[in-house]
Parts: C-alpha cells; structure tokens; sequence
C-alpha cells in the first residue's frame, strides 16, 4: 500500500527533515539493507554507520538524535518513539492478510456450531458440538476446535492448531500453528506400583489480546481453569501447566516451562529456557533471566538468576567467585607447600 512520505510521517506523528516528501514508500526494511522506495528506522546509535551509505528513502529517528553524514536524498521523519512510530508504518505498508468470510467446503462443522459475522473456516478445520466462534475471527486450514470451546471475535487460529473441549478464547487472540491449548495436565498418584491418572476435569481460559506461540502447550486445569491474563504474549515451545494463574501483560518467551499450580503476576517476564517449580509465586514485574530455574517464590519487581534462581547481584558476585576458583586453589596448594616447608624446618 504504496504511502507519500508526507503521508507517512502523518501516519507515524512524524515531521519530515530533508529528503522529497512526495517520494512513494512503497514497504519497509532494516537499515542495512532498506533501497529507494522504503523506509527504515535508526534507535540506536551503534547502528548509525550504516545510515552514511543508506539507500533508504525514509528514516525515523527519535527527537534529538545526532545523524551525521545521512544522505542529502533521505528524508528523517523525526517523532517521539521512533520504534512505535516504525511497527505503524509496518502495519499499513504490510497489511494483514484478510481472510474472506465463508466456509470451506472441506471444513467439517458439527451440526450446532455458532458462527458470528464475517468468520472464515478454512479447508479441512474441524470444529466440534457446542462451540462458538466471534465475529471476524479466522480458524485457518486444518485447526482443530473441540466440544464446547467459545472462540471471542477477531481471533485467529493458524494452521493446525488444536483446541481442546471446554476451553474459552477471549477477544483478538492468536494461537500459532502447532499450539495445543487444553490438553491433560501432568497428574499422577504412585499406588500399587503403577501411576495412576488424576483426573483432569477443569479448562483453559485465555483471556483478551494474547498471542499464543507455535508448538507451546498449555495445559486445562484438573480442577478449576488454567488462566491467561489480558495481553499476555507467549513464545513458541512453551509449556504452560495446570491450574497456573498467569497475569496480565506477561512475557514468556522460548523454551520456558512453568510446572502446576504456578502464580505469575501482572508484567512479570520469563526469559528463554527459564524453569519454574510448581506452587511457586512470581510477583508483579519481576524477571526471570534466561535459563534459570526457580524453585521458590519471586517477590515483586525482582530479577532473579541462575539455578537455583536467587537475586541477581548475588547470583551474578557468585559467578564471578566461581571463576575465580581455578586461582584460588592454586594459591592454596601453593600454601599448603610452604606450611609443609615450615614443618620439615621446624
């Protein structure tokens, strides 16, 4: 959707500095690599030579950024948040694909599905007794939808996604291909030499404007509901257990694990490969840095590091003391050799 730049520095709240404002930009690109006709972006500094030789034929750039030696045909869109200001520009020059309306002659719905307004069903979906699907939402190719599921307007559940029976999708979800929303929680009880299956009764709630990653599993509740809080994003390859309460605006991102039971409070952050115990809290706005593994409660607004997680600064004066291990037990040797030196003199 080919724009002006005049028009897109309006679009992004934006003044133009230099450059031809009536220039065409016709999409987007990163600043080592953006050509005439597209529109870049430059927020941190250590990115500024690339701008010297830039092709580009926009850039935004926060309020009072140096630029030095930017081309005479660039134009700078100057604005507040360059990075808010670049995902809007995205948005309207690479639209989402709008899916028409309709169902599918290969979809299979069961007889008392209740679709809303303007709902696409593509080829081979599946959607079973009971269920509800919003207005202007998309179930794509081959998605699975079960017994009983409440699918909120303008979702979309990509290709081959599965939904179990009973759970309930809020407003504007997306859960990516692969994902498995509803499925067993992990339950056991060891009688008699054998495993015996608690079980697993309860739902999947995700409420309103998440995004539920690839291949990531969230797992119903053995009683009572599994919840997503509103505007929780979620990466892909997650595992999310039973009866986990997760906050609103949370980030977990790849490879991360919660067990069941778990608690996560409003805009905590879960960082790549981290591991989280069952019946553990983790307080509002704290983070768990990458691949660490949390066997205890998280107060609020902490970072925490390594496994077993503990605070950061402990965690990080911890490692730097591991490495000097190495020297320290040199020098120990080295003194145990005096002392025995003494002794033979003594």
């Amino acid at each position: 959707m080919p724009i002006t730049i005049k028009e897109l520095a309006a679009l992004c709240g934006a003044r133009v500095e230099g450059g031809d404002a009536d220039q065409l930009i016709h999409s987007a690109a990163d600043i080592s690599s953006a050509q005439p006709g597209q529109v870049t972006q430059l927020t941190n500094s250590k990115y500024a030579a690339h701008l010297k030789n830039s092709a580009a034929s926009a850039c935004l750039i926060a309020e009072g950024f140096a630029v030095q030696d930017a081309p005479g045909a660039l134009a700078l869109l100057v604005c507040r948040d360059p990075e808010l200001a670049f995902i809007e520009a995205v948005k309207h020059l690479h639209p989402e694909r709008i899916y028409t309306p309709g169902i599918a002659p290969q979809a299979v719905l069961a007889a008392d599905v209740a679709l809303g307004e303007a709902v696409h069903v593509g080829p081979y979906a599946v959607i079973g007794e009971g269920t509800r699907v919003g207005d202007h939402s998309a179930i794509l190719a081959g998605a699975y939808l079960g017994n009983n599921v409440k699918i909120g307007k303008g979702c979309r559940i990509y290709p081959y996604a599965v939904v179990y029976d009973d759970v309930e999708i809020g407003d504007y979800v997306t859960i990516h291909s692969g994902a498995v929303v509803g499925a067993d929680g992990f339950g056991y009880k060891f009688r008699n030499g054998a495993h015996v299956k608690v079980p697993q009764i309860g739902n999947v709630r995700v409420e309103d404007y998440v995004e539920i990653g690839a291949n990531t599993c969230i797992d119903r509740g053995a009683l009572g509901s599994t919840v997503i809080g509103t505007g929780s994003k979620i990466d892909n390859l997650v595992q999310i257990g039973h009866n986990n309460k997760v906050g609103r605006h949370v980030i977990m991102c790849g490879q991360t694990g919660v067990s069941g039971s778990c608690t996560i409070g409003d805009y905590a952050i879960l960082a790549g490969s981290s591991g989280i115990a069952d019946h553990v809290t983790i307080g509002q706005g704290a983070v768990v840095l990458a691949r660490s593994g949390v066997a205890g409660d998280i107060p609020p607004g902490a970072h925490y590091f390594g496994s077993p997680a503990k605070d950061k600064k402990t965690a990080y004066k911890e490692q730097v003391a591991i490495q000097k291990l190495p020297e320290l037990i040199k020098k120990v040797k080295q003194l145990e050799e005096q002392l025995q030196e003494l002794a033979k003199q003594a």
